[in-house]
């Protein structure tokens, strides 16, 4: 099966340093193969015979801290759970200089639809989507400051959830499906 492993805090803010190359060997060395990373934040498009993504995640977690040093949280997706994100998106929601839409991809503990209740939504500003998975907002750059979605940052809902923006999620399901899915 393809799958995507979503690193958390990796090259963030100089800290826990991941070399590209390197995290490629270190999935190779946990038995995964057609290994591609995609842009420095810990993206990893990877193949492999298991059928668990939790069991995946904690293989890929022992092997990292074994090469690196420290713990990183990887979340695993298989490529349907990652169409099924991409199609919960309109396709107008991008990130760019007018907007900014992320994908907040959810640790099992947080993933539910009242999870959304936990937020600080601001209608008038916010739209936030909840799909299995992950929870997609989108903002107008000018309005972004002003979100309630800013508060989320140091919260422990903020701890059970790794994000990219809306263009890396399109980009890492075109690399999925590239590499046979």
């Amino acid at each position: 099966m393809i799958y995507v492993a979503l690193l958390r805090g990796v090259n963030v803010g100089g800290k826990n340093k991941v070399d590209m190359k390197a995290l490629k060997a270190v999935f190779e060395g946990a038995g995964m193969t057609a290994v591609r990373t995609y842009i420095n934040s810990g993206n990893v498009v990877f193949s492999s015979r298991a059928r668990s993504p939790a069991k995946l995640a904690a293989r890929l977690q022992e092997a990292i801290a074994a090469r690196f040093g420290f713990e990183v949280k990887v979340l695993v997706r298989d490529l349907d759970g990652m169409r099924a994100v991409v199609a919960a998106m309109p396709p107008d929601w991008r990130n760019d200089q007018t907007q900014k839409c992320d994908v907040m991809f959810l640790w099992e503990h947080a993933d539910r639809p009242g999870v959304l209740d936990e937020l600080a939504i601001k209608p008038e500003i916010d739209e936030v989507r909840y799909v299995p998975g992950a929870v997609i907002w989108k903002a107008g750059r000018a309005d972004v400051t002003r979100s309630g979605m800013m508060k989320l940052a140091g919260t422990p809902l903020y701890r059970q959830m790794t994000i990219r923006n809306c263009n890396t999620v399109r980009k890492l399901v075109e690399l999925m499906q590239a590499a046979g899915g």
